[in-house]
């Protein structure tokens, strides 16, 4: 199905029958993606004394309660409620969902810490020789080299993370939307800083309710660079963060 969206005096024809799918399923079980040392996500059938409400042990229905944690398991949006005294959920922030996005590839630069451990860090310069001159609303990363990350636990791995100058640079050119397929866009391991999450946000200058981060991102080898329409979708979370579906579609000539 071949549309046209006309957006910011441009025109832009997509196919919506060629969905993206950017996000990691949540799902129980041994062998889960997660960060930041939670526990396992679980999937339990609810019981009220010896009645089991799961079909397979003989209730007409399946009735399960779920746990998880929006920032550890999967994919998920944040608002400036990650970093403030107030929640601000993200889940009735956004007032439309669908964007102009550019996907990257960039290769973290190594880097040697205060504390000895050797960094891989995504920069300013970096970013600046790969976004668009004319910037998008959202703007996707992938990082290199790629990895199956699809039962990884990421806690203690120290993972890529991005220098507050280039969240601050990206904030200013107009970027509104940033989608990594990193836990975070900050180091592991930082003292409570969380310079890129305020910068990106400029906290606590200002409570910027136009702008998300979504982290933990699933972009598969066979998905080209370029530019994309991006539909971001979350639930109506009442919460800093959310478990979020990230999809795109392709631009047509």
């Amino acid at each position: 199905m071949i549309a046209e969206i006309t957006h910011h005096g441009r025109t832009f024809r997509v196919d919506l029958a060629r969905p993206i799918d950017l996000s990691f399923p949540l799902h129980d079980g041994p062998e889960q993606l997660r960060a930041w040392w939670v526990d396992p996500v679980r999937m339990e059938a609810v019981k009220n004394g010896d009645t089991e409400y799961a079909v397979k042990a003989g209730s007409p229905v399946n009735f399960r309660n779920i746990f998880f944690n929006p920032h550890g398991h999967g994919t998920h949006t944040e608002s400036v409620g990650h970093i403030a005294p107030d929640v601000h959920p993200v889940g009735d922030q956004l007032k439309r969902y669908f964007f102009t996005a550019q996907l990257i590839s960039v290769r973290p630069e190594e880097r040697r810490a205060p504390d000895a451990k050797t960094d891989h860090v995504i920069t300013l310069e970096q970013l600046r020789h790969t976004v668009n001159e004319r910037p998008p609303e959202a703007l996707i990363i992938r990082t290199l080299p790629q990895a199956d990350n699809t039962e990884r636990d990421w806690s203690g791995s120290n993972p890529t993370y991005l220098q507050s100058t280039a969240c601050s640079w990206l904030r200013s050119i107009g970027v509104k939307h940033l989608l990594l397929d990193l836990p975070s866009v900050d180091r592991e391991e930082d003292g409570g800083v969380l310079a890129a999450h305020h910068a990106f946000w400029d906290f606590p200058n200002t409570v910027d309710r136009e702008r998300t981060i979504t982290e933990l991102l699933h972009i598969t080898s066979d998905i080209r660079d370029g530019d994309y329409l991006l539909e971001l979708q979350l639930p109506h979370f009442m919460n800093d963060a959310a478990p979020s579906r990230p999809v795109l579609y392709a631009l047509l000539p």
